[in-house]
């Protein structure tokens, strides 16, 4: 056995623990995003409709890594916590800060070890986007009022990056065309 099995064995681990993580965002916030729409801040519902999409990017991206190193993605789906949309907001802000500050750093820097360039990519684009979204759950929360507004949201299909911002050409994490990206409204 060479000496890089025990770190390729760490990245698959990353690998799967970012997976059920992602999937498991996936469903929060969905469930974050009918109680927003309850609470009649439909901004902040398609703000989270449009991160669950996002989070389904990076499930998605990272099943593909898990699946071409001959392993089987794995997810445990929690039922949710839900709670008032301020609250949810606050939630889904600091998930996406660990996942931005602590997570993905971890894992990127235990998967250049392994040299293991899909899982360093994967982890990267999926680190850019929480970051993107941290900022977004920041901004809604610090001004709850101006979620009432219904607002459109762009998805990247590649990377997760969620905008309202319809003047984009291309993602700024990764390059795509902004044709490419998903509409939530």
């Amino acid at each position: 056995m060479s000496s890089t099995a025990p770190i390729l064995s760490q990245t698959l681990k990353n690998l799967q623990t970012a997976y059920n993580g992602e999937s498991n965002a996936r469903v929060r916030y969905l469930a974050f995003g009918e109680k927003a729409k309850a609470e009649g801040f439909l901004r902040a519902a398609n703000l989270f409709r449009a991160a669950a999409r996002a989070e389904e990017v990076h499930a998605t991206g990272l099943a593909k890594v898990i699946t071409r190193l001959g392993a089987t993605p794995e997810a445990k789906i929690e039922t949710p916590l839900v709670r008032s949309t301020a609250e949810n907001l606050a939630e889904a802000k600091k998930g996406e800060e660990y996942e931005r500050d602590v997570m993905y750093p971890d894992f990127i820097q235990e998967a250049e070890a392994a040299g293991e360039s899909g899982a360093v990519r994967i982890f990267r684009l999926a680190a850019a986007a929480e970051a993107v979204h941290a900022e977004l759950y920041g901004a809604a929360l610090a001004n709850l009022e101006a979620q009432r507004a219904a607002v459109k949201f762009f998805v990247c299909p590649v990377c997760g990056e969620v905008t309202d911002d319809a003047t984009l050409h291309s993602c700024p994490i990764c390059n795509a065309p902004v044709e490419k990206f998903e509409v939530i409204e």
